[in-house]
Parts: structure tokens; sequence; C-alpha cells
């Protein structure tokens, strides 16, 4: 309850200081722009002999799969 209480004094704190600054005129400063990539990310690109190797190993699962498949049904 405490915490609660001790929560919303300091959000009240908070929009007075904000009223405050409106009233008079001045702002508080604004954020800092968060930082932009000055280039385009890496890319990665799959060499032909690793296009292969994934090629294979999904050709692998495809017949393991066919296999307990056809397991199954016998």
């Amino acid at each position: 309850m405490a915490t609660l209480i001790e929560h919303i004094d300091a959000e009240i704190a908070r929009l007075q200081q904000a009223r405050r600054a409106l009233i008079g005129g001045s702002l508080p400063a604004p954020h800092p722009a968060p930082a932009t990539r000055t280039s385009a990310p890496a890319r990665h690109r799959l060499t032909p002999e690793g296009r292969k190797r994934i090629s294979e190993a999904v050709a692998r699962r495809w017949a393991r799969q066919r296999a307990a498949k056809a397991k199954a049904k016998a």
C-alpha cells in the first residue's frame, strides 16, 4: 500500500513539474536521438557448398520421415 502511495506522489510531482515548465514557457530538454546506422547491415550469403549441404540434410530428413511413416503402417 505504501509503495502505491509513493508511486502516486512521484507521478503527481512529475506532472506538477511538467505543468510549471509549460506555464513558465520553458520546456525540459528533449531526449537525445537514438544512434542510427550509417550503412546497411552485412548480409549473410550462402555459398554453393552450404546450399548443397542444407539440401542434402533436408533430403535425409524427408527420407527418415517417409521410412518412419512406412514402418508405422506396417
